[in-house]
């Protein structure tokens, strides 16, 4: 891969990659840190690059992407999730005020994976629901009834 080849595919890929990985990683330090590796293991493994498999953006996003899950399993998150988790409208805020933080996590992991993602973009990074939608890749009234069906899942886990 000559110098020429990389710069290009960084500066075609690096602003999608970065927002990317911004996007599920609240510190940019270890976003930028998790896009240069992306970026390394892009030119590293060119050579294994088969464009009749598939587009350079969808090979570049592979390799994104399961970057972000190798960072994830080798980091076990250290951060905690508000104890006033709650909604105006949706959730029973006694219900939430009253569970300890031990009890909120356990009835997260129970949760699927797409939902605890809803519910920690939505209350712990204080998204819109618009804005998970985006983040999500879904439409609106999808995350809207996703959200619902989190809620309901957590307020029954908590009430037990």
């Amino acid at each position: 891969m000559t110098a020429e080849q990389q710069e290009q595919i960084y500066l075609a890929y690096h602003g999608k990659v970065m927002g990317y990985l911004c996007a599920r990683i609240n510190r940019r330090a270890e976003a930028e840190d998790l896009c240069s590796e992306v970026f390394e293991k892009i030119f590293m493994r060119y050579d294994q690059y088969d464009e009749s498999k598939s587009s350079v953006s969808t090979w570049v996003f592979t390799i994104t992407r399961n970057t972000l899950i190798d960072h994830f399993r080798r980091v076990k998150p250290q951060e905690e999730l508000d104890e006033n988790l709650s909604d105006d409208s949706e959730v029973d805020e006694g219900l939430l005020a009253n569970e300890s933080l031990e009890e909120l996590a356990a009835a997260l992991k129970r949760m699927p994976e797409e939902l605890r993602d809803l519910i920690v973009l939505r209350y712990y990074d204080n998204k819109p629901l618009t804005e998970v939608a985006d983040l999500m890749g879904l439409s609106y009234g999808a995350v809207k009834l996703r959200h619902q069906k989190a809620l309901g899942i957590l307020k029954k886990a908590l009430s037990d």
